[in-house]
């Protein structure tokens, strides 16, 4: 890892020549109240001070839908046409939150868990993360109690930590991060010293981590799963924000002699999700769904992928129409 430091108007000609490489930018753009990540041109275009994006990036290596392959049926013999890796463009994602980036390895542990998944792999292989330091928090926030932080470097190619001149502290940390300053070369100088930590917003830990591993490989048979499941709905707004849920169904759409098959997002909240075709449901309660959210999170993922299926960035929370607040629930259960 390289250290260096970028003046404000050396970040305009760097962000411009990533512009001018013609890789597809996407970072986060206000309108209509909200902050998300949409395709841009311009660092002018860029979200300046906000709390959070309400959807996270997931979606750059992990499409809402997408084509696993096509067929058509042509005089008795079918013709499949393979999901291409190498149609999948050079990506730049830009200004991504330390939380949001940290969400990359989740999914990653998941979809090579068993075997390699060509599709997620190959959007990972073209993405480039530049991350931001975080300045500011605020309640639902909690990255430093699942081993992260407002600076947290895990997943980032180059993380950039903003200085009140306009300039940044800019950590190069993989050959992806050195190939994309190396677009403006001339734009970054050497480290001056400064002090990365001064400029993060100070989040304190809310609940130990480990206590409640501890205490969640007793509680599969606990009351706290109905209690805290109540007022659930099962809507699955909290598993769309999240940078790390990567539950998905398999759907076929033909039309005549051709068809595709389509890998979409779903969630473990609905109540079809684990459906039988007998009618039988595993989960037919929502407080046993809420359970699997709960342990997947933060037991099962760590005990099989050695990494904790939650990177505290608190959008579940945010979104969640009846204020189901995952900080809330999982800091009860370190306190039982």
């Amino acid at each position: 890892m390289e250290t260096k430091y970028i003046s404000k108007e050396g970040l305009g000609r760097w962000f411009d020549a990533i512009v001018a490489s013609e890789k597809r930018i996407y970072a986060p753009v206000k309108s209509r109240g909200q902050v998300d990540f949409k395709q841009v041109k311009s660092l002018s275009e860029v979200a300046d001070e906000y709390i959070q994006t309400t959807q996270s990036i997931k979606a750059a290596v992990f499409p809402k839908a997408e084509i696993l392959f096509s067929y058509e049926k042509v005089n008795g013999k079918v013709n499949l046409t393979d999901f291409d890796p190498n149609s999948v463009p050079e990506t730049v994602l830009w200004k991504v939150h330390p939380c949001d980036a940290a969400g990359f390895r989740p999914l990653s542990a998941i979809f090579n868990w068993d075997s390699a998944d060509k599709l997620h792999n190959a959007h990972l292989s073209r993405t480039t993360i530049v991350s931001y330091g975080c300045a500011i928090a605020d309640e639902s926030c909690f990255c430093t109690s699942v081993n992260g932080g407002p600076g947290n470097l895990n997943g980032s190619d180059l993380q950039l930590t903003m200085l009140p001149d306009g300039g940044a502290i800019a950590e190069i940390i993989t050959a992806r991060g050195e190939t994309l300053a190396s677009l403006c070369p001339d734009a970054f100088v050497a480290d001056r010293g400064d002090d990365k930590s001064a400029h993060l917003v100070d989040l304190p830990a809310r609940f130990s981590l480990e206590e409640v591993q501890s205490k969640l490989n007793k509680a599969f048979d606990s009351s706290v799963w109905k209690q805290q499941s109540e007022r659930c709905l099962g809507c699955g707004a909290c598993a769309f924000v999240c940078p790390t849920c990567a539950c998905f169904d398999i759907q076929e759409d033909v039309h005549g002699s051709k068809g595709r098959r389509i890998r979409c997002w779903d969630a473990c909240g609905f109540s079809l999700f684990t459906l039988h075709t007998s009618g039988h449901n595993p989960r037919e309660h929502q407080s046993q769904r809420w359970r699997q959210r709960i342990l997947h999170k933060f037991s099962y993922m760590p005990e099989r992928l050695n990494v904790v299926g939650c990177t505290g960035c608190g959008r579940c929370s945010r979104a969640c129409p009846v204020d189901m607040n995952i900080l809330e629930h999982i800091t009860s259960i370190a306190e039982q």
